[in-house]
């Protein structure tokens, strides 16, 4: 088949007061065809006082493109940390997206990707988190590059309040080959 195959989907959460969540998401591509396989997944967070949310997301291998937009909004005492993990090769590229609202009393973030690009591919990584309160947020971005592989990190941090602690590190490092 030549066909493209694509997955737009819009995950939304909802997490009420005190409660905790663990979403797992794997995405991978396989197949005979010649087609694309596209995944862009929209994930929505919102939540609620000392609430908390963990992702951990794992993309490898068979994905020719993907953009990950993830959008989250906290309030007091809620706690959101995210691992993601992307591995590209051929020629695929892969972008995702973080936006982090920390508008609650001592909310919290921590959002680290992990990534390998190998090959012909492309990653971008886009960070914005904005401090509205009391809070801390911590964004960490480690990608390797192989061969003729490439990665653009762009992060933001906000503060919007003085008690705002925002921190974003990004490494990019090579893998002899």
């Amino acid at each position: 088949m030549h066909k493209d195959s694509s997955h737009n989907g819009i995950h939304r959460f909802f997490i009420e007061d005190g409660a905790y969540v663990k979403y797992i998401e794997k995405h991978y591509g396989e197949g005979e065809g010649n087609g694309k396989r596209i995944l862009d997944p929209v994930t929505e967070v919102y939540l609620g006082k000392n609430a908390t949310l963990e992702m951990d997301t794992a993309q490898i291998k068979g994905v020719s493109s993907t953009i990950r937009n993830t959008k989250a909004t906290l309030d007091d005492n809620a706690k959101l940390v995210i691992n993601e993990k992307i591995m590209t090769h051929e020629s695929q590229n892969a972008k995702t997206i973080f936006d982090v609202s920390l508008n609650g009393k001592n909310s919290s973030a921590k959002v680290t990707s992990r990534s390998v690009a190998t090959e012909e591919s492309h990653q971008e990584f886009v960070s914005n988190v904005i401090g509205n309160n009391e809070c801390f947020a911590h964004v960490e971005c480690d990608a390797i590059i192989k061969d003729n592989g490439s990665v653009t990190s762009d992060p933001k941090i906000t503060a919007n309040s003085v008690d705002a602690h925002l921190i974003h590190e990004a490494t990019i490092g090579k893998i002899a080959g």
